[in-house]
């Protein structure tokens, strides 16, 4: 659940400023919570049925074809632009390991160098055949997103209210203000994207008519919140609250000091996209694996396998090379496809399914988020 969005939060919060932005991340954790919720509950809602993936869940509420085509897109927007923010990401703590370490010594190298680096491990790690095969990178990768984000808010700490620190909005005109107040929204809706992949965790989970997968889910995705409430708020907070408007969009990437400490983090959050690329990256290598073979007749195999992967993980690199804007993808991307899925989507299909009564809670609070 705890993401590399949460370093661009402090950045966010100057975009929203302190009373709009403590309100949204206060909002956000809280609307999405009751969206996982609804998510855990609908997974086993018709009786001898699990529904495994987004889109079948869609496909039952919305029918077959049309739910399919208000799911999927949605979701390969959502696994290809992350994947693309991890590339950038990656590139990013790279060249700050790099710039940290060196101090001055070394020639600067330019950032794209650094994503290409970033890439060419993404290139053979590709290779590797499904989810099982990731678990131990996967494990790394969410052990040090907890570290990295305490170091971000410790190291914050430590070093105190900058001088001079100005909390005012970053822009100065009207229309600065509403862009920024967007990007903002997206920015945050960006750091709250766990639900594209909670249905997949679930069906992992054994099922029985006296111990139904939602009660140890409906567990795991308590503690995992908890997790992010003790991560993601610190973050933002104490890194608004050190550099206000003067944050650059990744909270690691302003902190220089202490140097080895900050050089550390940056290498966790490069282990923490290395492993994280790979989880949104799966589903989109089944995806076009499984139409190269059934509709284009392809051999399955590692030859078509090799020329698939390679060719999305180059997609991405030229993409975030070409646009190796951070805060910006995360905030034009929030608001394009994880705001639909995660805050509004699970809503919508509750409505759909259950029917609530009108005017009754349910209805209120579904038809609040999706109009909010």
């Amino acid at each position: 659940m705890v993401g590399a969005g949460l370093l661009t939060l402090p950045y966010a919060m100057s975009e929203l400023g302190w009373g709009p932005g403590v309100a949204v991340m206060t909002l956000s954790w809280i609307m999405t919570l009751y969206t996982l919720w609804q998510m855990v509950e609908m997974h086993e809602m018709v009786p001898g049925k699990r529904f495994d993936r987004y889109h079948e869940l869609g496909q039952y509420a919305f029918g077959e074809t049309l739910g399919l085509w208000i799911v999927v897109p949605q979701q390969l927007v959502v696994e290809i632009s992350l994947d693309i923010v991890y590339m950038i990401t990656g590139g990013k703590s790279l060249k700050k390991f790099h710039d940290l370490v060196c101090d001055g010594r070394c020639k600067d190298i330019k950032l794209s160098y650094f994503i290409m680096i970033f890439a060419s491990a993404q290139f053979v790690i590709s290779q590797l055949p499904n989810f099982d095969s990731i678990a131990t990178i996967s494990l790394a990768a969410a052990l040090m997103s907890i570290c990295y984000s305490t170091i971000a808010w410790g190291a914050s700490v430590d070093k105190g209210k900058a001088d001079g620190v100005d909390y005012s909005l970053r822009a100065s005109t009207t229309s600065g203000m509403v862009f920024d107040f967007l990007g903002g929204l997206g920015q945050m809706a960006f750091s709250f994207s766990g639900h594209n992949v909670v249905l997949e965790i679930q069906a992992s989970i054994p099922s029985t008519a006296d111990t139904p997968s939602k009660k140890p889910m409906w567990k795991g995705v308590i503690v995992a919140y908890t997790i992010v409430l003790l991560c993601y708020f610190p973050v933002a907070f104490v890194g608004y609250w050190a550099f206000g408007n003067s944050v650059d969009d990744n909270i690691l990437i302003t902190l220089n000091t202490p140097k080895w400490l900050i050089a550390a983090a940056n290498m966790m959050v490069v282990v923490h996209v290395i492993g994280s690329y790979q989880v949104y990256a799966m589903p989109v290598f089944d995806m076009m694996e499984m139409v190269l073979v059934r509709k284009m007749r392809f051999s399955p195999g590692w030859k078509l396998r090799l020329v698939s992967r390679s060719l999305f993980v180059a997609f991405t690199m030229f993409v975030g090379i070409t646009f190796p804007f951070f805060g910006g993808l995360i905030g034009f991307f929030g608001g394009l496809a994880f705001a639909p899925t995660t805050y509004f989507l699970p809503c919508i299909i509750w409505l759909t399914v259950y029917k609530p009564r009108v005017f009754s809670l349910s209805w209120c609070t579904n038809w609040h988020l999706i109009i909010q």
